[in-house]
């Protein structure tokens, strides 16, 4: 018995939950039928609008064109009437001459019947009566502001409801990835005229395919786009991928989707590792700037182990994500080592950041270091660090510098330096970042992991990641095969 009461319990609960779910499904139904009526009513308001708009539209022609036949009616009537007039002057001119010279015959005195018929012979010759047309100066046919509305009238016949759009279709092959832009190309499967624009939708993502539920962004909406094509600017590249969509609209109804392609945005992402900076840094994510009285209280012992400002051993290094970080047991850098490293290792490939100084920063370096850099060391005096470095303290100076070796770089400083590492192909090369000339490349045999670098002192340092290898620098990279001796001169192959 009890195992029947634990059956049919059982099934007193799976009918419970059957009836809510027809209980939630015919209140969706309800809903639905509410929808439908609500929409219809929607959308014959919306047919009464255009009904009403195609009237208005008729009504101010059928004016206009009732104005240009009432305009066509006065202009034929008054040069008629210019024309009766005329010829009632002139035959009034005619009767008073030929009264005069039916009088003139009765003359008995040739003379004065001489002189007098001269008279009328000159005056039949200048009688307007013989110079007027006696022939309408315009016509009284209107047949040319006739109208013939057939074609008009097989037109609104057949008009019809609005089709739904197809879903365009994104061209592969024809979308470009570069210069931190993406370019979306798209097409129709087929003509459609009443096609108004399309909405584009992206999403980053770290999967080469749909995104996963549980790392699902929400999607951006680029709308009223007029073309087949778009391009987004400005990105940071701080995911591998990006999904992108596109659907087509007319003036009443949008299309479905097109199917979602995923675009590679492969790009170098790093932050600044803040707990083994120098304690005189302050350190926020991408910006790094000096502070005078930061190391204050600190022990400076050198040699040993630097302690905070409690007396505790400074902060160790702990991993961020799943990310390849150069975080573990480093000390705090000291002394006149104003350094800060990125926390992200590079141990392959090719990548690009950018750096931008505050105009009033008086000393820096921008480069990359092995993970041994000592906490004492600076950037660019060791065998296992490569930068360039500025200084503008009394006087600017740009060198680039390696294994405690300086080359003076005899051109302007910019003011956003770029740096391009071709970690497989050992190549360390600076740019302008604005104009993506070449200021100095190194080119060496990397054998172990590398990291961002950065030293500052008297000002701030910016640094822009997610950026992809502009096309420029990868074009200048390759023609760079072939160093020139003054880019050569520290170059030397790491230990």
């Amino acid at each position: 018995m009890d195992e029947q009461r634990e059956t049919l319990q059982r099934i007193v609960s799976t009918l419970a939950n059957k009836n809510d779910e027809i209980h939630n499904f015919i209140d969706t139904l309800n809903h639905t039928i509410r929808n439908v009526q609500e929409n219809s009513s929607n959308v014959i308001s919306e047919l009464d609008e255009e009904f009403d708009a195609l009237y208005s539209v008729l009504d101010e022609m059928k004016g206009t064109m009732a104005n240009t036949i009432q305009q066509e009616k006065a202009h034929k009537i008054q040069a008629l009437q210019n024309q009766i007039s005329q010829c009632s002057n002139a035959l009034e001119s005619s009767e008073e001459l030929l009264e005069h010279a039916a009088q003139t015959l009765d003359i008995k005195n040739p003379t004065e019947f001489s002189k007098a018929a001269g008279q009328i012979k000159d005056r039949v010759t200048m009688a307007s009566a013989f110079r007027i047309s006696l022939k309408p100066s315009v016509s009284d046919s209107m047949t040319h502001l006739m109208v013939d509305f057939s074609l008009e009238r097989h037109a609104l016949q057949a008009l019809k409801f609005l089709p739904v759009p197809k879903a365009p279709e994104i061209d592969t092959a024809a979308c470009l990835v570069a210069d931190n832009c993406i370019t979306i190309s798209w097409r129709m499967p087929e003509e459609d005229s009443r096609v108004d624009h399309f909405v584009l939708e992206y999403r980053k993502t770290n999967y080469d395919g749909f995104a996963r539920a549980k790392d699902e962004q929400p999607w951006e909406v680029i709308d009223y786009i007029k073309d087949t094509e778009y391009t987004l600017s400005g990105l940071k590249f701080d995911r591998k991928y990006l999904n992108v969509r596109v659907q087509a609209c007319n003036k009443a109804v949008a299309g479905e989707y097109s199917d979602p392609v995923t675009l590679e945005t492969k790009a170098f992402v790093f932050n600044l590792d803040n707990t083994s900076s120098h304690l005189n840094l302050k350190v926020e994510d991408t910006y790094v700037e000096w502070e005078p009285t930061g190391g204050k209280g600190q022990e400076k012992v050198k040699g040993k182990e630097n302690k905070g400002r409690s007396g505790a051993p400074s902060p160790k290094r702990t991993s961020i994500g799943t990310r390849p970080t150069a975080k573990g047991s480093r000390d705090r850098f000291t002394g006149e080592s104003y350094t800060v490293l990125g926390d992200t290792t590079i141990e392959s490939g090719q990548h690009y950041w950018e750096v931008r100084a505050q105009k009033d920063c008086k000393s820096y370096s921008v480069g990359v270091t092995y993970k041994n850099l000592g906490k004492f060391d600076q950037l660019g005096k060791t065998n296992s660090s490569w930068c360039i470095h500025i200084n503008n303290w009394l006087q600017s100076t740009f060198s680039a510098k390696h294994n405690n070796k300086s080359k003076t770089l005899d051109i302007p400083i910019p003011d956003r330096i770029g740096v391009y590492c071709n970690f497989d192909g050992g190549q360390l090369m600076f740019y302008n970042a604005n104009s993506k000339e070449l200021l100095y490349a190194f080119r060496t045999k990397f054998t172990q992991p590398l990291l961002p670098g950065f030293m500052i002192w008297c000002g701030g340092l910016s640094v822009s990641t997610g950026l992809q290898v502009p096309s420029a620098v990868k074009t200048l990279q390759k023609s760079e095969n072939g160093l020139n001796s003054s880019t050569c001169s520290l170059n030397s192959v790491a230990q």
